[in-house]
């Protein structure tokens, strides 16, 4: 963005491919493009390359501003001006636009005659877990832009324009100012006076239903089908009905699928995850429990004869998980994920009650005299989780801590060298 003023580079180079001189009026320079470009044209066997540089040459020589910029500084230095050279445009539209159709007779090239693409929008899809099970249609109201069908998008009452003598058709325009000694900024901005259409329309010419903005706003609803099966951030595309405007391709609506949260299901894929926390007893003696599932069946869920479910233990269910996207018989499994909730303590009576039910604890003796030379410790309920935090924010302390005292050390070492010397 930045250049130095002194520091030139070439400037030449566009003078040289439309083989004019430095002092060519505006209308010479427009006469040898109209050459070259015919000359150069892909579609009449030219170069392609040199029909882009032929356009490049062109748009910056026609151009007042541009061309001040090329003859002090250089290529380089608009360059720079230009962003690199991104603001350049398309050498098929600087030759539509120049000779307004095609210089070949007939239809014209293709090429010349194509047009923009407009920008697709993009709008969030908020759904839930039940419609991504089941699917659903939604409807959605959306604004848009239209071309206006009182001047058929000219945004005149009689259908003529007449180029913006602010940027000379560009819709941009090069901003140079000086911001030091020897240097200077180039900025490209939307043209203010056309704001970036490039054209100006009478205002008593203007159209008073679009009053010359060549659209106007609509309400569009669209039916927007939520498959079965479909993942979250996957796109559904409505092509062409985004904003309309003038000389472009209208671009695409796109809805982003996006997953809610669910209170209950967890989604991996086409699985589903469920916690569920059992009882002591439950879990050694057996369980069952209803689970409503997504679609509002209610599923029987429950342990063989004698089994036994442990902390932390998965079980799974096939064909009840998520259907598969556009194969909505073909499902995932559900997976359930058990905790096993103990007592806090037991009675004496039901300790002994267990110990006469569940297998025998495991032989440990000692004699007196071992038992003498133990010592006797009494275990505590710790949140490990927390005790580690806490251990952890104290290494830190003490590290900082201990950091200080070298500096305060260190720092009054040299000091007092210092004053020695």
């Amino acid at each position: 963005m930045f250049g130095r003023g002194p520091k030139k580079s070439d400037n030449s180079k566009y003078y040289d491919l439309l083989g004019v001189s430095k002092t060519a009026t505006e209308d010479e320079i427009k006469k040898a493009y109209r050459k070259a470009a015919i000359k150069n044209h892909p579609d009449k066997g030219g170069d392609p390359e040199k029909f882009k540089e032929v356009a490049q040459a062109y748009e910056v020589l026609s151009d007042a501003e541009k061309r001040e910029i090329y003859d002090q500084y250089g290529e380089d230095a608009l360059k720079e001006g230009m962003g690199g050279g991104g603001g350049m445009h398309d050498p098929f539209d600087i030759f539509q636009s120049f000779f307004g159709g095609s210089p070949f007779g007939g239809g014209g090239s293709s090429r010349g005659r194509r047009q923009k693409r407009g920008e697709d929008v993009v709008h969030p899809l908020k759904v839930s877990l039940e419609d991504l099970y089941n699917g659903t249609m939604k409807k959605l109201s959306l604004s848009r832009n239209v071309l206006c069908s009182k001047c058929n998008g000219k945004g005149s009452k009689s259908g003529a324009s007449s180029k913006c003598s602010g940027c000379r058709g560009a819709g941009m325009k090069v901003v140079t100012r000086q911001i030091g000694p020897g240097m200077i900024q180039q900025m490209q901005q939307v043209c203010s006076e056309c704001r970036g259409s490039g054209e100006t329309i009478n205002d008593k010419d203007r159209c008073p239903q679009c009053k010359g903005e060549k659209v106007v706003p609509e309400k569009k609803v669209l039916e927007v089908a939520v498959e079965k099966g479909m993942q979250n951030g996957q796109k559904l595309t409505f092509p062409g009905v985004a904003d309309e405007a003038p000389d472009t391709v209208t671009g695409d609506i796109v809805f982003v699928v996006q997953q809610k949260e669910h209170q209950k299901f967890t989604r991996k894929g086409n699985d589903l995850f469920v916690e569920h926390t059992l009882s002591l007893t439950e879990a050694l003696c057996g369980f069952q429990f209803v689970l409503s599932q997504l679609d509002g069946r209610q599923l029987l869920i429950k342990s063989g004869p004698g089994e036994v479910v442990k902390p932390d233990q998965y079980k799974a269910v096939d064909d009840e998980g998520m259907p598969m996207y556009q194969r909505p018989f073909m499902k995932g499994k559900l997976y359930i994920h058990f905790t096993v909730k103990f007592p806090d303590s037991l009675g004496l009576e039901q300790v002994k009650a267990l110990e006469a039910v569940l297998p025998p604890k495991p032989q440990f003796q000692l004699t007196d005299m071992e038992l003498d030379e133990c010592e006797e410790t009494t275990p505590h309920d710790v949140n490990i989780e927390e005790e580690m935090r806490r251990k952890q924010a104290q290494a830190q302390q003490q590290a900082y801590d201990e950091d200080d005292d070298d500096d305060m050390h260190g720092g009054g070492a040299q000091r007092v060298q210092c004053a020695q010397q």
